[in-house]
């Protein structure tokens, strides 16, 4: 039997859950899973004492999982894929064409801009992270700079093109839920997404700038060791050329991974005589280990395999266990229909639903549901005040999309947090691009720039 809720006790009951994950994950340095699995006995406890049935609690958990079946199969293979490509010399290929390619005193700069043309072209800013990401990160480390300025760059510039890409599956989600056409969606994103990527290009720069220290014997001494140790060769390009052939093709991105990891073992197979497929397998499931002779580099290219993603995975199984509960439980829709209703100015409504998607966010943990909450309880109000779908859209973006990326026990927070081993909360200051699209997006809606209105009937 459902029970309702009034708007105080919902707000407690939150209150308390966000309090237990803060001071548990900021405050105690406690990991992410277990403070979320606090959280999740809290809500429990709640559902307790309101007497809910266990079975509804069990649907809960079901029906909140159940949407992240698909990243998390992504995830295990995205493990198994950057194991292969270390193992194959695609990454280590990738940095010793960096370091001739790219300036070291604009580096970060550098990869800010083309992760946000690479994410542009294929749509995803996962694939993106988990590819030239892991080789931009290796260069920048070995140039000894700042490992979080680094990630906030890739990531910065990985959901950029996420975002601005007619191929990405948050993009066509947000567009398809507030009833807009996807490239008038995109090309009213610009009024927040433009100055978010100027002002991020101009931090970057600063930042790289001020960061790097790096001379260039230890970049050939990097570049030595590369190349002794792993198979440096153009055959490297392929497997990227076969991700950008997938993305045009519109291949789903399990098939893509997969297919790319099959791609990148038989070109193991060409470069080695003595290719053996149990250490393959080995490779796969563990991730590849380093032995240069050098610690650092080690460290840095040891990385990668389908139990790397195994933490990753059970944060969100947990977090997404807790938004599912909430959900059942009806803790998060009526408040956000209840501040739905009270709007009247443009510029609030536009702060609200900001404030809605980056709840949702932290509450439910995942990126997809973020844009359907606030997007379905706030697109009548919209309406209402007769502004056109593509506004409620833009917004949806900027609060929902790419705040995920800074939330710890995220779907994609917990994924970054996993590729790069650096922790959400030390690379979050640094990914400008996500930090200041919702501001650029609440400008608007208080100064009436970018907002636009439906004709009267």
């Amino acid at each position: 039997m459902q029970k309702k809720h009034n708007l105080i006790e919902s707000t407690i009951i939150l209150g308390i859950i966000i309090t237990c994950i803060a001071v548990s994950v900021i405050g105690l340095h406690l990991s992410p899973v277990i403070a979320v699995l606090f959280a999740v006995v809290i809500t429990m406890i709640y559902a307790f004492v309101k007497r809910y049935p266990l079975s509804m609690l069990n649907e809960g958990i079901m029906a909140g999982v159940k949407p992240g079946i698909i990243p998390i199969f992504i995830f295990i293979l995205v493990g198994a894929l950057i194991a292969v490509w270390i193992k194959a010399g695609i990454i280590p290929s990738l940095m010793v064409f960096g370091f001739d390619i790219l300036s070291v005193k604009f580096f970060v700069p550098s990869v800010f801009i083309v992760c946000a043309v690479v994410g542009s072209a294929i749509g995803s800013a996962f694939t993106v992270m988990s590819t030239i990401g892991i080789a931009f990160f290796g260069i920048g480390t070995s140039l000894g700079l700042s490992q979080p300025l680094i990630v906030g760059a890739i990531v910065s510039g990985a959901v950029f093109g996420d975002k601005m890409s007619p191929l990405s599956e948050s993009t066509n989600l947000a567009s398809a839920v507030v009833g807009a056409d996807l490239f008038e969606h995109i090309k009213n994103l610009m009024w927040s997404t433009v100055p978010a990527f100027i002002i991020s290009l101009i931090l970057f720069t600063f930042f790289g700038l001020t960061n790097s220290n790096a001379t260039i014997d230890q970049i050939e001494h990097v570049k030595s060791i590369l190349m002794t140790n792993f198979n440096i060769s153009w055959l490297a390009v392929i497997p990227i050329l076969f991700m950008f052939l997938c993305a045009w093709r519109k291949i789903p991105a399990i098939f893509t991974i997969l297919l790319n990891i099959l791609l990148t073992i038989v070109i193991m197979a060409i470069q080695n005589d003595h290719f053996n497929i149990i250490e393959i397998a080995k490779v796969l499931e563990h991730g590849y280990v380093a032995h240069t002779g050098n610690e650092e580099v080690n460290i840095l290219l040891s990385r990668g395999g389908i139990e790397s993603m195994m933490p990753t995975v059970a944060l969100i199984i947990v977090t997404l266990s807790l938004g599912g509960i909430l959900m059942k439980l009806e803790l998060i829709s009526p408040l956000m229909t209840v501040l739905a209703q009270k709007l009247e100015r443009t510029g609030s409504l536009v702060l609200v639903t900001l404030f809605s998607a980056i709840g949702v966010n932290i509450f439910v943990g995942e990126q997809f549901l973020s844009v359907i909450l606030p997007g379905n309880a706030f697109k009548p109000v919209y309406d209402l005040h007769r502004l056109k779908p593509v506004v409620l859209g833009r917004v949806l973006e900027d609060g929902g999309t790419v705040i995920n990326y800074l939330i710890p026990w995220g779907v994609a927070g917990s994924f970054v947090a996993g590729t790069f081993h650096v922790a959400t909360m030390d690379y979050l200051p640094f990914v400008f691009f996500s930090l200041l699209s919702p501001l650029f997006s609440a400008l608007s809606g208080f100064t009436g720039i970018g907002i636009h209105y439906q004709e009267k009937k």
